[in-house]
């Protein structure tokens, strides 16, 4: 039986370019179903799932929707409608991939639809947004973007070729067969960074010989998040949250924050974690202009010409400090915090650059300040990425699962 494309758009406005990859898909071999979220004019074709369908998953009226007096009201309900639709047409085994084309609104609605879907689903994006920032528009999932470089508005001889490739895209991920793993091993993730890449790897290895397989995520913002929706979606059987950096930006307004809540995914999936405050003694700017006037007499340290520093100081440790014992506090299931004595990145060392033994004093003791009785802290006389170090994070983690 063949596989099924579903294809998301607005029929009223891009009819015709929809028309078009619907066609060169089904060419392929594989089955569509169309569903519309325009709310303006007439569709140029019938589609499977109707736009009152989707209006009406989204809990809106499309009679109030077409007048386009509250276009806001509509985008809301239409992408409400979409997830609700393409999640229903996932779990009825009706959508073995998804591509959507649009400008930033008809985006906005498709890449609502996507993120319903797990990771591994194919997901395809022709938008006049590819070109830039589309974290907002993918979240944690694995949507595809391809650059629309003109409007999506009509065929000519550039956008003829994109969508063409969109859809030789969309339908070879579809027909591509994951090889069987040769054995499937129970999911650990782990948080890295370039300062504690030594120390991941050391503790990796000793997961992997006892039968594990580790996830590696870099602590960029979207590493951390990724990281943080595998765990609530269910896929991961502990933690090892060795670099929560990310609690550096988001405290100093660096660039790679994930957030307040990060750091909480494991307590409140109920899986056993281990908290490190890895390289919280760095938040992360772009080149050196980029960094805040406020921090210009600080600490800063420029990593390469695109990445720049920052030492966090002593009232931004105590903050961090905080929030990991509040995360650990939030945990129904086994929970333990490391300390390493001797730095927390490879920066942070005896005669490092960020070598800091107050700040890095001050987020462990507000860490002890803070947490509940009964959670475990162990202080180790290391640096992060010594053996000794890596190698307790690990055996620590195997004891409690």
């Amino acid at each position: 039986m063949p596989k099924t494309v579903v294809i998301v758009g607005a029929l009223d406005t891009k009819g015709v370019e929809f028309a078009f990859i619907k066609d060169l898909i089904e060419k392929e071999g594989l089955k569509t179903i169309v569903v519309d979220f325009g709310v303006m004019g007439e569709p140029y074709f019938t589609p499977q799932i109707t736009r009152r369908e989707v209006a009406q998953a989204g809990g809106g009226d499309l009679d109030a929707l077409t007048s386009g007096e509250h276009k806001d009201q509509a985008m809301k309900v239409m992408a409400g409608g979409l997830a609700a639709v393409v999640r229903r047409l996932y779990e009825e085994g009706h959508l073995d991939g998804i591509i959507g084309m649009g400008g930033s609104g008809g985006t906005s609605i498709a890449t609502t639809g996507m993120r319903m879907l797990p990771v591994g689903v194919p997901k395809v994006m022709v938008s006049t947004m590819g070109g830039g920032d589309v974290s907002a528009y993918t979240g944690t999932k694995d949507i595809t973007f391809i650059p629309s470089i003109v409007d999506v508005a009509g065929i000519n001889s550039i956008s003829r070729a994109i969508y063409t490739n969109a859809a030789g895209a969309i339908a070879g991920m579809v027909k591509m067969e994951t090889p069987p793993a040769q054995s499937e091993k129970p999911l650990v993730v782990a948080s890295m960074f370039g300062n504690t890449t030594k120390c991941v790897d050391i503790a990796r290895k000793v997961m992997e010989d006892a039968g594990y397989e580790v996830l590696v995520f870099h602590a960029t913002g979207a590493g951390g998040k990724t990281m943080e929706s595998l765990i609530q979606d269910g896929y991961i059987l502990a933690s090892m949250d060795i670099t929560t950096t990310e609690l550096a930006d988001e405290v100093c307004g660096g660039v790679f924050s994930a957030g307040p809540e990060r750091c909480l995914a494991a307590s409140k999936a109920g899986i056993p974690a281990v908290l490190v405050p890895g390289c919280v003694d760095m938040a992360n700017f772009g080149g050196i202009e980029t960094v805040p006037d406020k921090y210009l007499q600080r600490n800063l340290y420029e990593w390469n010409p695109n990445v720049t520093l920052l030492r966090t100081n002593v009232e931004e440790n105590m903050r961090m400090g905080k929030m990991i014992a509040a995360a650990a506090n939030a945990s129904t299931a086994p929970v333990t915090i490391l300390l390493p004595l001797k730095g927390v990145s490879m920066l942070d060392s005896p005669g490092g650059r960020f070598w800091d033994p107050e700040a890095d004093q001050a987020c462990y003791q507000a860490i002890k300040d803070n947490l509940k009785p009964g959670i475990p802290v162990i202080e180790m006389d290391n640096n992060i990425n010594d053996p000794p170090f890596a190698e307790k994070i690990a055996y620590t983690l195997l004891e409690m699962m």
